[in-house]
């Protein structure tokens, strides 16, 4: 493969160099241990001295470079390949059908992939393009919020109007709205496993992988903060971010606790609903996160399907008779979906599947498991599955 010609070049000439340094940087330092994107958010929040522009620029050279690495030429410097994923980014912008089906799933996803699920045309073409920005507002005031912040629309009807698309260029960081905790950016997919919840004012929840907190903070929007809700996880640094952004929200019928996932519960509570979000391969966003296609393996779907096994297995103790458990997770594979449900029902025949009614397809009958494309939902790919606790 030649140079790119200067007209090909995405960047503004006046930043290319700097950017460009950045991006280098980044994608000869990033690992499995060191992801891509959590080394780019960190170093765009240290380097105060960019630009919103340039820090754009830089997150889309990064991205860019491993959304189409399949079509670089290692022999060229990090750099040239840099530009020649930019132009081929631009160019698939503009000329999608430019590029076949078959080259696509050729080059664009590892081949690994085809023992683990099946992979179609559809689904990898999404892949190849720029992921969409989702808001939730919260309750009933997503038409308010669609107003103060311009350049958004609402995904659908009813508690679907909350869900916007943002398609403008501001810092929605930076913004009055943000910091009055009016709205969290958090993926359509993701949404839809609250409202799958559909937790009531009075309830008591449990979030058993809670993270940073983007699910909890939803079901207590959901339940207009009365009740209460378990949030635990493995890692205390991010519960601390959860706090911090509960704080910012306005949430605080909730409590946090360390938990190892292993068979003693942070809590004896009897839950109304236990949510397992589990921690999975993230397959569904390789859209919004390139760079981790060409670090998971197909060991890594045989590890964490059992322990996605095994934390479903101890959380269904914490629900109580009639109460609900919900199983959901970022990806697609067989082992970390079907074979999941599959070995849990086995366990506990007591739980009772449910069936599914997406609120991103409401037209749809409802299944036994509900699989999430992008390409259907334009958010993250995504598994769940829900039980009633009958009586043992």
């Amino acid at each position: 493969m030649g140079r790119i010609d200067e007209q090909n070049r995405c960047l503004a000439p006046e930043l290319h160099s700097g950017v460009l340094r950045l991006a280098e940087w980044i994608i000869g330092t990033a690992s499995r241990e060191r992801p891509a994107d959590a080394m780019l958010r960190a170093e765009l929040r240290a380097q105060h001295e960019l630009s919103r522009e340039a820090a754009a620029d830089a997150s889309k050279a990064v991205f860019a470079y491993f959304r189409w690495r399949g079509w670089l030429d290692s022999g060229m410097s990090i750099r040239e390949q840099v530009e020649h994923a930019l132009a081929l980014a631009k160019r698939y912008s503009k000329q999608p059908d430019s590029f076949s089906d078959a080259d696509l799933m050729a080059r664009a996803v590892p081949g690994w992939l085809a023992t683990e699920m099946e992979p179609i045309p559809a689904w990898v073409r999404v892949l190849q393009s720029e992921p969409r920005l989702w808001l939730r507002s919260r309750p009933g005031q997503g038409r308010a919020l669609a107003g103060k912040l311009g350049h958004c629309r609402a995904f659908g009807e009813g508690p679907m109007a909350d869900t916007l698309e943002y398609m403008g260029r501001s810092d929605l960081f930076r913004t009055r709205e943000f910091h009055a905790g009016e709205f969290e950016l958090q993926d359509v997919s993701s949404q839809a496993v609250g409202l799958i919840c559909n937790p009531r004012p009075g309830e008591k929840w449990w979030d058993v992988c809670a993270g940073e907190g983007g699910k909890m903070l939803h079901l207590a929007a959901l339940m207009e903060n009365q009740g209460s809700i378990w949030a635990s996880d493995r890692a205390d640094w991010r519960l601390a971010i959860l706090k911090r952004r509960a704080a910012r929200a306005g949430v605080f019928n909730y409590r946090a606790a360390a938990w190892d996932g292993g068979p003693r519960l942070p809590t004896k509570t009897p839950f109304d609903g236990v949510l397992v979000d589990a921690p999975c391969t993230g397959i569904g966003t390789w859209q919004r996160n390139p760079h981790a296609r060409w670090t998971t393996t197909a060991q890594d779907v045989k590890e964490l399907s059992e322990v996605q096994t095994r934390l479903l297995l101890n959380a269904a103790a914490g629900v109580k008779p009639g109460g609900k458990l919900i199983y959901s997770a970022c990806t697609l594979t067989r082992l970390e979906t079907v074979e999941v449900v599959k070995a849990f029902e086995e366990r506990f025949p007591h739980f009772h599947r449910l069936a599914v009614q997406s609120p991103l397809a409401p037209g749809l009958p409802p299944q036994e498991m509900l699989l999430l494309w992008p390409q259907e939902t334009g958010g993250n790919g995504m598994c769940l599955a829900a039980w009633i606790r009958g009586s043992c």
